[in-house]
């Protein structure tokens, strides 16, 4: 408990530390006038259908994290897709993705009967499935992508992770409880009482959570409907892209959605301010977009990401606060 408490304030310190070089990238060499130029000459009304399709790739993700459990197990999707907004909601305010531990706790407290250890056992598969599909996205948009320095180094390093995830999935596959049990091992050495049957219960519960990985039907479900969601995603971007005039092609939508999305992986401020725009500025210099006019549709997209969650979040949040004041 002590060392994790230690780590906070690091992972604070290099979050700002990733947050400032992020800003630094985003706003170097853009002077204000160009880039205020730029908001005043886009077109803001192709947010309309920007949204109904950013909303669908929402649901889809929804449904992809309900889907990766067990029939047997499964808690009903109200509760997850209420699950998952507050989890966007607190990513978008609290720092290191705290989001992620939101939605465990929130899912849990409207599905008791699904324990936290199988909850945080699908939010693992789910970033195991968010990694090879963003990757498979990438690849299928290969071909329609202009030279890019650095798209060779992030494919290796891009295939050296699906080479690492992929020996873990072959592990977890073949030895099913017994590599959980493996890995949960130290934490009974723990002297409490009670600690090791928890630690015990806590094992079988991830086990039940890891059931994407073992059955190939649930495993081929979640991973289209994970890959689905993405292409959805970018499609959005695409659409909002129109309103700065950029006439680019999906590929460049595409490029925007993966860079962004592994850039998050980074410790940084809440809502990735600075991590966001930076890669969404570093996508849009593959196709030779003006700095300027790249950092205004950042900053929109930006917000397009942003203003919906914590606005539903406040939302959702706001019947339980008002009964616990009273």
């Amino acid at each position: 408990m002590t060392s994790r408490r230690g780590m906070r304030p690091l992972l604070a310190v290099v979050g700002l530390v990733i947050t400032v070089i992020c800003m630094y990238v985003a706003l170097r060499g853009v002077a204000i006038d160009d880039m205020a130029d730029a908001l005043r000459d886009s077109d803001l009304v192709w947010l309309l259908p920007a949204i109904p399709v950013f909303s669908l790739a929402i649901v889809l993700r929804g449904v992809r994290w309900w889907a990766l459990y067990d029939v047997e197990q499964r808690p009903p999707l109200r509760a997850v897709m209420y699950a998952l907004l507050i989890g966007y909601f607190f990513n978008n305010i609290l720092p290191a993705r705290a989001g992620e531990a939101a939605r465990v706790i929130a899912l849990h407290s409207r599905a008791r009967r699904t324990p936290r250890a199988e909850i945080i056992a699908t939010v693992v598969v789910e970033r195991v499935f968010d990694l090879l599909a963003l990757l498979l996205l990438l690849l299928c948009a290969y071909p329609w992508l202009p030279e890019i320095s650095w798209l060779r180094s992030a494919a290796i390093l891009g295939a050296i992770a699906t080479l690492v995830l992929a020996v873990l999935i072959v592990l977890i596959v073949r030895y099913d409880a017994r590599a959980v049990h493996w890995l949960l091992s130290p934490l009974r050495r723990i002297k409490r009482p009670g600690f090791a049957e928890r630690v015990e219960v806590a094992a079988v519960n991830a086990t039940r959570g890891l059931v994407a990985l073992r059955n190939p039907v649930i495993a081929v479900r979640g991973f289209a409907l994970t890959f689905l969601s993405w292409f959805v995603l970018a499609i959005s971007y695409w659409i909002l892209m129109e309103a700065f005039h950029l006439d680019l092609p999906l590929a460049a939508a595409i490029l925007v959605t993966v860079a962004i999305n592994l850039s998050l992986v980074l410790p940084s401020s809440p809502a990735a301010l600075g991590v966001f725009e930076a890669a969404t500025v570093i996508a849009l210099n593959a196709w030779d977009v003006p700095h300027a006019e790249a950092l205004s549709y950042a900053l929109v997209l930006h917000l397009f990401n942003l203003v919906p969650f914590l606005i539903i979040g406040a939302v959702l949040l706001g019947p339980a606060a008002l009964r616990r004041k009273r």
